[in-house]
């Protein structure tokens, strides 16, 4: 009896500490509602669904396309709209391989390169590069007009006040024009390529405001703006319908077509322009609605307008919030608590609206393009790990989507170099049609990330649905992973290159062999898909086995682990310690390893942090090196790395992370923050104690609900 009163008494004490741990979600997302009061380049305001994307400017629309186009620009994107340039001169993409045998052992290993010579070669990787490149849909937008009858322009705008409500995702923004108030509320629809908005201004009754849609053209550049109107030749836009209270707009380009769909409070949709759409509201009413679809397809979709889209905008957010994990840091007196908050929320909020689709986001997401528009898959890993550590594993596995629609095409790769299984590639379109890259061809460490993210998958609820799903793919890159390590006979064991350019992109693929953090996660996932065998009843595979024991031990010189073992000047030479530090993913990213040594990563970690140029890495290298310190038992060192003053770890006020006047945008760096503070917060495999990422000095209050284990 007295057990029976222990227990229960335990119980109780474990429920009533729970009860106190409970958030108040609401409340801590409400407090990093994104508050605009003048006109910046670098806070625009995005709301849409993860596969749509629409991101405006001051007036809750996409007014001043041209105005911000070298800020967060005014971009329509979503997943299905991709274009490609005709190609008269019938480039084939075999033009863009050359042969290497990097081992001197007859492989003649195709790859997919930037040609310089001869011309056509160069033309056909251009080419190549280019096409498909992700669509700027359009920009949709309010026409204003001062009392005179000109057209007004943004610094006419006055009295600015726009709040994102985070909680609802819906965009409230105010202004006025000499003096008349103009209000706008935005939403985006959650199950549709589709956004609402609500105009109340006594500038519609004086025929002084109208709705604007542009058709922008493909820059066919690195980055897309959407604000380049040049070549309006090579493409056509007409209206097919025109109604009272509806429109509907058909836009061909060279390889594509698609619709817009309006409906709207009375009034009339006319061709302005070329390539440019006006709806002149009736004069009758201050307050409008209207909803915008674009579509591959002519929607046909029933009347919809703005209070349709805030209904699903505000249901789709609630339930997001509400579902998986939490962190409250209210009450902390470290001084960095609110912005580690901050930073929380708001990537919360920008992965969701553009990274929740069945492909691995580009690193832009649904914004502008860079790189053309193409996802990387090597980044994957930062776009997706975070939503299984936060409890919403579904959307990561949505992701996944992509590697059994560009299977084939992987494993047609790898046969093309000679090896088995499949070679995930590295830059390509939703459907896997590699990109030339000389770097992108020769990168590995994209290779594992299926298995890791996969792993995660299963560790959710020891489904064996989920090996049953997967295991295709887990053991054909298993099978790759085998075969890409060269046997050397020598010294007896299997060789990452040469013929690798590591996650630290300085090193040269001819030169280059045992990067160590590519070693370390070659050795767990082939360990990894080892397990999965075991789980389903399946003898190991001998070959996986073979490489895991004769896999290269990582490479050390003077107690430090080197960057790549062909670098022994990885910490004298000062072009190899640019880019990124991904030595020390060899633990963090990485769980940690036999082959590891603490003692010898601890002086990694303190090496690199006093020799590193930090001025030339990138967003996601903090995160990286905060998870090196967290696991390295330096919770303090991994709070410096996360607020490493550097201006590529700089977080702008809509949460973006900013990494040059290039690139304004970085989800990779906000997808990092997530994944880390989840490590620092519920631990990792065989950690210790209550957040076993944070200082324990008193200075963090923590509550904290819902997160799962980092292997």
């Amino acid at each position: 009896m007295k057990k029976l009163v222990v227990y229960l008494g335990l119980f109780l004490m474990g429920f009533s500490s729970l009860h106190a741990q409970k958030i108040d979600r609401k409340k801590v997302v409400g407090r990093h509602n994104i508050i605009n009061t003048k006109i910046d380049t670098l806070s625009t305001l995005t709301v849409g669904n993860g596969k749509f994307a629409y991101t405006v400017d001051i007036t809750g629309m996409q007014s001043f396309p041209e105005f911000y186009k070298n800020g967060v620009s005014l971009g329509t994107q979503s997943e299905w709209g991709w274009n490609s340039f005709p190609n008269p001169q019938n480039y084939k993409f075999d033009e863009t391989l050359k042969a290497y045998d990097f081992n001197n052992d007859g492989r003649k290993a195709l790859y997919s390169v930037q040609l310089k010579e001869p011309e056509r070669n160069k033309e056909a990787v251009d080419y190549y590069r280019v096409n498909q490149h992700r669509l700027q849909l359009g920009n949709v937008g309010i026409e204003l007009y001062k009392k005179d009858g000109q057209k007004a322009k943004i610094a006419d705008l006055k009295n600015i006040h726009q709040t994102l409500n985070l909680w609802t995702g819906i965009i409230e923004s105010e202004f006025s024009l000499e003096g008349t108030v103009v209000k706008v509320q935005t939403a985006s629809f959650q199950n549709s390529d589709k956004i609402g908005v609500k105009i109340e201004s006594d500038l519609i009754t004086q025929k002084r405001l109208k709705v604007f849609t542009r058709y922008p053209s493909p820059t066919g550049q690195f980055l897309d703006d959407a604000a380049f109107y040049g070549n309006e030749n090579d493409h056509t836009t007409k209206i097919l319908s025109s109604q009272p209270t509806s429109g509907l707009i058909h836009h061909q380009l060279q390889s594509s077509d698609y619709y817009t769909q309006f409906y709207f409070s009375e009034g009339i949709l006319r061709e302005a322009g070329k390539h440019y759409f006006v709806y002149e509201p009736s004069s009758k009413t201050k307050k409008i609605e209207l909803s915008i679809e674009f579509s591959a397809k002519d929607p046909k979709s029933s009347k919809s307008l703005f209070t349709d889209a805030e209904s699903e905008s505000t249901l789709g957010w609630k339930s997001f919030w509400e579902s998986g994990a939490a962190v409250d840091f209210d009450g902390s007196t470290d001084p960095r608590a609110n912005e580690l908050e901050r930073r929380i929320v708001l990537s919360e909020y920008l992965t969701k609206v553009q990274c929740g689709g069945s492909n691995p986001p580009q690193e832009t997401g649904l914004t502008f393009n860079s790189w053309y528009g193409k996802p990387h898959t090597e980044m994957h890993w930062w776009h997706g790990v975070h939503y299984a550590l936060w409890g919403r594993p579904e959307i990561l596995e949505k992701q996944l989507d992509y590697y059994f629609r560009s299977f084939e095409k992987a494993k047609a790769l790898a046969e093309r170099q000679g090896y088995k299984g499949v070679r995930w590639i590295k830059m390509s379109d939703n459907e896997g049609n590699e990109s030339p890259s000389s770097v992108a061809a020769f990168l590995i460490w994209e290779q594992p990330h299926i298995i890791y993210m996969t792993e995660l998958l299963y560790r959710d609820k020891k489904d064996k649905k989920v090996l049953e799903k997967y295991k295709d793919l887990i053991f054909a890159t298993a099978d790759f992973m085998a075969d890409f390590a060269t046997y050397d006979k020598e010294k007896n064991r299997y060789n990452l290159g040469k013929g690798v350019i590591p996650a630290q992109e300085v090193f040269p693929a001819k030169d280059t062999y045992n990067p160590t953090y590519e070693v370390a996660y070659w050795d767990w996932a082939l360990k990894t898909a080892q397990q999965w065998k075991e789980r389903l009843g399946e003898p190991r595979d001998k070959k996986w086995d073979d490489v895991i024991s004769k896999l290269s031990p990582l490479p050390v010189q003077d107690g430090v682990y080197l960057a790549t073992e062909s670098a022994k000047d990885s910490y004298t030479f000062q072009k190899w310690m640019t880019d990124h530090p991904a030595v020390l993913g060899a633990l963090g990213m990485v769980p940690e390893s036999p082959k590891l040594d603490k003692k010898i990563m601890k002086n990694t970690l303190d090496t690199v942090w006093k020799k590193w140029n930090w001025e030339h890495t990138w967003g996601w290298d903090f995160p990286m090196t905060a998870m090196n310190a967290a696991r390295l038992g330096l919770p303090s060192k991994a709070l410096d790395a996360l607020f490493m003053n550097i201006q590529t770890n700089t977080y702008l006020k809509n949460g973006h992370n900013y990494q040059d006047k290039r690139l304004r945008i970085y989800l990779p760096g906000n997808g990092g923050v997530l994944t880390t503070v989840a490590m620092m917060l519920e631990g990792w495999d065989n950690s210790k104690g209550e957040f076993p990422g944070f200082p324990k000095d008193g200075s963090w209050k923590i509550k904290a609900e819902g997160f799962k284990k980092m292997p």
